[in-house]
């Protein structure tokens, strides 16, 4: 059997961050958390993830800065994120960074894992 594909979700507000987790190992994926974007690329760094989902706005470094980071590094720049946020206007800014999802927030349990599972389908070794 194939080892469940790993999540990390970066969020600063701790109650959506835990909400994300739940829905997410409930759905049958290992899932990691960092509480912005500074913990994120530590942990992304430590030890890659097969997905990122990271808020946009969060204290030190946003989510925007974080991908922008990310693909700078060649070994990371097909690494599937998902870009969470109250603002409408973001999503061309994300999908320039290269972002592969987007959902706006409140988040909706079914939206989340359908693009997450577009990218991590289950079962996938």
């Amino acid at each position: 059997m194939a080892a469940p594909k790993t999540i990390l979700v970066v969020e600063d507000d701790p109650t959506m961050r835990q909400l994300l987790l739940l829905h997410l190992t409930n759905a049958g994926y290992a899932v990691r958390a960092a509480a912005n974007g500074i913990e994120a690329g530590h942990a992304i760094l430590g030890t890659p993830p097969d997905l990122v989902i990271t808020d946009v706005n969060m204290p030190h470094m946003t989510g925007f800065e974080l991908v922008a980071a990310l693909r700078e590094d060649p070994s990371l720049k097909d690494l599937p994120v998902i870009f969470l946020t109250i603002e409408g206007d973001a999503f061309e800014r994300g999908a320039y960074l290269g972002a592969v999802e987007y959902l706006t927030k409140p988040i909706r349990v079914e939206a989340l894992l359908q693009k997450v599972a577009r990218h991590l389908p289950p079962g996938a070794p």
